[in-house]
């Protein structure tokens, strides 16, 4: 009586054949098998040819409802006859073989592996063991490995390891069962417990008898054979073994053989697995040093500099690259210490906090590199079941998951009483304005009621260090006075009158120095004076006439020069200078010598001078008898904010802790956005490549390396010689930072950055003079110690020049400059004390190549468009001098800083049309809208966007005139004036990241931060918490301009925490904004945005504000430091245009929502659910870091970690957006790979 018809595919004929003969081979399974040995054998052979030659009768037993695989895997197991078992194994090695993955994937779900595992036992216990039968099953069990995910485990468990072994060492010439094998240990060895216990039975011995050197026999059994040496060798125990045995010259010995002899390339896989094992040795101290004993370096340079020529060679060659630069001796930095060239003492230390860490270190300790580079541990014996899900990656629990801290609870930590101080500020909703005259305003230009904080008077009495400033060219060596020339210089300038200018070698002081502006013209300029009288119908430039500014520089403009107080009158016509050669026929003219308060100021270069060298006093004249000039281009009509004058004495009244006196040009000149579209950069094929192998020539070849320090803060005024063989380098002004610069080759220079003051790390904005540079070489710069793991440098952008010469020209403007840029990990260490105790980590370099317009020209480079703290002065007291009537503008010190700096707060908003108590009451209850702005130093983007939010603001456009009418805007601009002074990344002087102490700022640690949080605490205790919060920022691994936010739903779809639909009521409007943005803003991605809520951002403005104040509109607006891959700004770097008009967008947003806030059909705009399905959002690692969106770039495919370990995690970067381990993709390891993501 024949079973149930087994379960059949659909359209396949229940009597199929094939499935009958299975019906009756599983009513022989038990006894009937071990009975009926003959039968069972012709049943098998019979299935075994109509899956050979029927194609159907494979899917027929494979079929889904089908049981075929049951009956095949209970009958394998229950044959105890060997050809019985050879047709079963025939059978499922037919069936495997084809269907790809999926019916392996159904043979590992039966139970298959185990049935295997047991069968190769058992017959491993015949006495001889049939080969056959032994090659069958290795050959099956080499197609399965892959697919179990429990493979080694089920192999150790079951003894099948240990099988394998002595049917390898007992057939090592039988080539056959020798490969299949070979094969099976390359799957145990994945396993690190079973690599090594396979390294204890000596396997490794035997991958070097089974191995030899070039043959044209036998590659495919070599392959395999190097494939498993290497999984063994991942095992630092093995690794070990394998340098103590003497095996590492031998490797290095077969890879050169291989590399000689196989000159068709027929045997690449080969030579990459000699190197993939030489990879792995290296991954331990004593592989590093073994190779170097063996001259390894040498070979694996020069036989990829042979393989560089073949595109096919690629993977060797970038093997190579990834040995060396692992293998290249750990440097230390060429530094007495990692903490800050500057010192700042603060009034306490918190016992526990970084800066008590930072000197609590032991005197005599280097802090600056460890004995060890090493990372080595020992290797569990022991592992779990699912250790492979390691490399799966867990949900983000970083992401708040506690709903008590979800939901916003406004709690006020201190007391009314304390916080009625603040009432101060906030004098605009008390105002009356009885004793202002509405009638007399609107007829009559008026001067600010207002406090003007950064009045020269004022600073100047405040602050008498002497400045330098821009002047002119540089006299020759003789011409340089000593300090007792200087000394007389000075005492004579104080006893003797000034004559004229024109004819006289004393130096001006700046006291009798005024600007003025030729009489004719002056009612033609549209230029507003210091005072206010005579502000202009608009200040803010239209996008319109951005292509007219080359028109505008070029065209003729008032005649500006510096002239003797005294002798303002005498030979004015004569001063009038104009240079026929420059496209700006508008100059400043800056007789010099030049002294600011009786002090020397420094010298500009120009028309090939020496550049950096203190002016002289008398008998300062170039060689044609007279003095030198600076032609200096007056862009007042096209920077309306902009005056180099009251620039410097901003600069007066700025307290730096380096006691910076020097001024640099850009920061005089200011700054005209190009007209030119700058793209991003496209990356060169093999450019990071060319440049590992520059650096590991500095070992292969010492005596090339010059390494000749050129300049130093630590050790200052280094000697250079005036041979014009090195170029020179300055940071001493303010917001600079570069701490020493090494001449490494004649045109290759090492640069080091400070660290923040009071830290050890922070390494990445710079911002450094350059001078004494030739025309028509390549000068290649290295910044050697950034410390983020990954850069948008590797995804098109560049560095920021401003050219002296440029600007003197007519083009006074950054640029995105530089060619062959990348960003990877070098060869010197980070010492444990920067990287919370872990060894063996390394700094990344920042490269890029230069070629010089101009001979003799200064130029500066910078991290991004600088915004200094005198910047922001001289700017708000522009806008202040441009109030109109109309506009209520107030400026207070909220506080003053840790460095004695005052913290500005701005009050911008329509003053109310008349007394009457409607109009007044109508002024008073307006919205507040809260903005801040530049907490990190080194995002100084931020404040290029708070520029274009407050020259909107300030304008008179009838937008402009209805959003102040609508709100009352408190703006703090610069929430960290000190870190920006001082060239800061991302701290305060107290050493610490102000946007990590909102939860408990401290008055005397953190003033700015405690101060703006009692200013919301104020307003959350009278009732007028702010609609809207906002602090800008800028991110150096993102593109685009996106937004921070936080919402309690969209947190809880992010984790795996349960939560009721009470739970997650919430109001969309936090979305509204950002949507809006995303319609009017070009550079704005909603895509980008996120509004969850991190554990690591709880201290953060963002959460504190919406968590305690209940601003449920609280953002970080995020604006790139690259540029954009969407929108009309695609494929371009970011600009100070762009970043300008990102800050007036924000502002129409604002009036927006001010309209849509009394609709309710405006619910396309909350259109959550939607938004969230259509982005890709994904669950990132659990290390602690933003939750983010879609990644805007890979991790970078070409190999930039060379570490100790092989699995170097990334570093975490509070608002980063990239998380994760950077993978090694060995396959895919050549640049050109990074063109074709980016």
């Amino acid at each position: 009586m024949n079973k149930p018809k087994m379960a059949t595919e659909k359209g396949v004929p229940s009597n199929s054949r094939v499935l009958m003969l299975l019906s009756q081979l599983e009513r022989m399974n038990g006894e009937a098998m071990l009975r009926d040995v003959e039968t069972a054998r012709q049943v098998t052979a019979k299935i075994l040819h109509l899956i050979q030659t029927q194609e159907k009768s494979g899917k027929e037993v494979m079929s889904k409802g089908s049981s075929g695989m049951e009956v095949i895997l209970a009958s394998l197991e229950n044959s105890r006859d060997v050809q019985t078992t050879l047709n079963i194994m025939y059978i499922l090695s037919e069936l495997l073989t084809i269907g790809r993955g999926r019916r392996v994937g159904v043979f590992v779900s039966k139970g298959g592996t185990g049935v295997l595992f047991q069968i190769l036992v058992s017959a491993s216990n015949e006495l001889p063991p049939s080969e056959e039968l032994m090659l069958q099953l290795h050959s099956l069990l080499a197609k399965v490995g892959p697919k179990d995910r429990k493979f080694g485990v089920k192999a150790r468990l079951s003894g099948a390891l240990n099988v394998t072994v002595s049917v390898m060492k007992q057939h090592l010439h039988n080539t056959k069962l020798l490969l299949p094998c070979l094969q099976v240990l390359r799957v145990y060895s994945t396993n690190s417990v079973n690599a090594i216990s396979l390294g204890k039975n000596g396997v490794v011995e035997l991958m070097f008898k089974i191995v030899g050197p070039y043959s044209k026999k036998n590659t495919s059994l070599f392959k395999v054979a190097l494939d498993a040496l290497g999984a063994l060798l991942k095992s630092k125990t093995n690794a070990r073994r394998v340098v103590d045995s003497g095996h590492v010259p031998v490797l290095l010995a077969l890879y050169l053989d291989w590399h000689r002899n196989d000159t068709r390339h027929r045997c690449m896989l080969i030579r990459k697995g000699l190197l993939v094992c030489l990879r792995n040795i290296t991954n331990i101290k004593l592989g590093r040093k073994a190779l170097l004993e063996a001259d390894g370096m040498r070979i694996l340079y020069n036989s990829s500099t042979e393989c560089l020529p073949v595109r096919t060679l690629d993977p060797l060659v970038n093997t190579s690259s990834l040995i060396m630069r692992k293998c290249f001796p750990k440097n230390r930095l060429p530094l007495p210490t990692i903490k800050s060239a500057f010192h700042f003492q603060l009034p306490h230390v918190p016992p526990g906090g970084p800066v008590a860490q930072l000197y609590s270190q032991p005197p005599g300790v280097d802090d600056v590199v460890d004995e060890s580079d090493d990372n080595e541990e020992p290797e569990a014996e022991t592992d779990t079941d699912n250790e492979e899900d390691k490399d799966q990656c867990n949900l983000n629990d970083d992401i708040e998951t506690d709903l008590n801290k979800l939901h916003p609870k406004r709690t006020i930590g201190c007391p009314f009483e304390e916080l009625k101080v603040y009432q101060k500020f906030f004098s605009e909703l008390s105002e009356d304005f009885q004793d202002y005259s509405f009638e007399l305003s609107k007829s009559a230009s008026t001067t600010s009621s207002s406090t003007y904080l950064y009045s020269s008077s004022s600073s100047s009495a405040r602050f008498t260090r002497p400045v330098m400033v821009p002047t002119a060219q540089a006299p020759s060596p003789k011409q340089i006075p000593d300090s007792k020339d200087v000394c007389n210089s000075v005492k004579e300038h104080q006893t003797l009158p000034s004559p004229s200018p024109a004819s006289s070698q004393t130096p001006l002081d700046l006291d009798a120095i005024h600007l003025r502006k030729d009489k004719d013209k002056k009612e033609d300029a549209d230029i507003p004076t210091p005072d206010g009288h005579a502000a202009p119908p608009s200040f803010c430039r239209s996008p319109s006439q951005d292509h007219m500014i080359e028109q505008e520089l070029s065209h003729p403009l008032e005649c500006v020069s510096l002239e003797d107080k005294e002798n303002q009158s005498a030979e004015a016509g004569s001063e009038r200078v104009r240079n026929e050669g420059s496209p700006v026929n508008n100059l400043r003219h800056i007789q010099s010598p030049l002294l600011l308060g009786g002090f020397p100021v420094r010298r500009v270069g120009g028309g090939g001078s020496n550049v950096g060298s203190d002016c002289g006093s008398e008998g300062a004249e170039d060689e044609g008898g007279e003095a030198a000039v600076l032609e200096v281009p007056d862009t007042a009509q096209l920077l309306p904010l902009h005056d180099p004058d009251l620039y410097v004495e901003m600069v007066k009244g700025t307290q730096s802790v380096p006691q910076y006196a020097e001024v640099a040009y850009p920061d005089y000149f200011g700054h005209v956005a190009p007209t030119f579209k700058e793209p991003l950069l496209e990356r060169i094929y093999g450019v990071q490549r060319s440049k590992i192998f520059q650096d590991i020539e500095r070992l292969i070849h010492p005596n090339d390396i010059l390494d000749k320090v050129v300049y130093d803060i630590d050790h200052p005024s280094p000697v250079i010689e005036e041979n014009g063989e090195s170029l020179k380098f300055n940071s001493q002004f303010e917001s600079g930072n570069l701490r020493k610069a090494v001449q490494v080759r004649k045109y290759e220079y090492d640069l080091v950055l400070n660290a923040d003051i009071n830290s050890n790390h922070y390494h990445q904005w710079f911002y450094f003079e350059v001078s004494g540079m030739r025309v028509g070489v390549t000068y290649r710069f290295n910044i050697i110690n950034c410390e983020k793991s990954n850069s948008q440098f590797n995804y098109g952008m560049q560095a920021l020049m401003y050219s002296v010469q440029e600007a003197i020209s007519g083009r006074p403007r950054w640029v995105r400059t530089g060619t062959d840029i990348c960003y990877y990990k070098n060869h010197f260490a980070r010492s444990s004390i920067a990287t919370g105790g872990q060894k063996g980590k390394s700094y990344y370099t920042l490269t890029f190549s230069i070629n010089f317009s101009h001979k003799d020209d200064v130029c500066y480079f910078a991290y991004h468009y600088p915004y200094t703290y005198s910047t922001l002065k001289m700017h708000l007291s522009k806008l202040e001098a441009m109030r109109t009537p109309q506009i209520y503008l107030r400026q207070d010190v909220l506080c003053e800083t840790l460095g004695g700096n005052t913290c500005p707060l701005l009050t911008i908003t329509a003053m109310p049309e008349s007394k009457s108590s409607d109009h007044i009451c109508q002024f008073r209850n307006r919205p507040l809208i809260f903005l801040s702005a530049r907490v990190h130093p080194g995002e100084t983007n931020a404040s290029w966007v708070m520029k274009g939010t407050l020259e909107f603001l300030m304008g008179t456009s009838p937008l402009a005139v209805s959003l102040r009418e609508a709100y009352i805007f408190k703006i703090v601009p610069m929430l960290n004036p000190d870190g920006v002074i001082n060239g800061n990344h991302r701290c305060s002087l107290s050493g610490e990241d102000l946007n990590r102490q909102w939860q408990n700022p401290n008055p005397e640690l953190h003033p700015t931060i405690y101060h703006t949080k009692s200013l919301l605490q104020y307003l959350a205790y009278i009732q007028r918490a702010p609609l809207v919060f906002c602090d800008y920022h800028g991110h150096s691994r993102k593109k685009n301009v996106f937004m921070y936010g936080c919402s309690v739903k969209e947190t809880v779809w992010q984790s795996n925490i349960t939560a009721t639909s009470s739970d997650l009521q919430e109001d969309l409007g936090y979305r509204t904004l950002p949507k809006i943005l995303s319609q009017i803003a070009p550079a704005f991605s909603m895509a980008s945005s996120s509004f969850v809520v991190e554990r690591s951002k709880e201290s953060t403005a963002r959460v504190v504000v919406w968590r305690e104040i209940g601003v449920k509109r609280s953002y970080t607006m995020e604006s790139t430091l690259c540029g954009c891959d969407q929108g009309k700004y695609k494929g371009l770097q970011i600009g100070t245009r762009e970043l300008e008009e990102m800050g007036a967008q924000f502002c129409v947003a604002m009036l927006r929502l001010k309209r849509l806030t009394g609709l309710r059909n405006h619910q396309h705009l909350l259109d959550l659910e939607s938004d969230i399905i259509g982005t890709h959002s994904k669950p990132v690692s659990s290390c602690t870091t933003t939750y983010v969106l879609e990644e805007d770039e890979p991790s970078f495919l070409e190999a930039i970690d060379y570490s100790a370990e092989s699995n170097d995690d990334d570093d975490a970067e509070p608002e980063s957006d990239l998380c994760g381990e950077v993978q090694e993709s060995f396959d895919q390891l050549s640049d050109s790979e990074s063109n074709h993501r980016d």
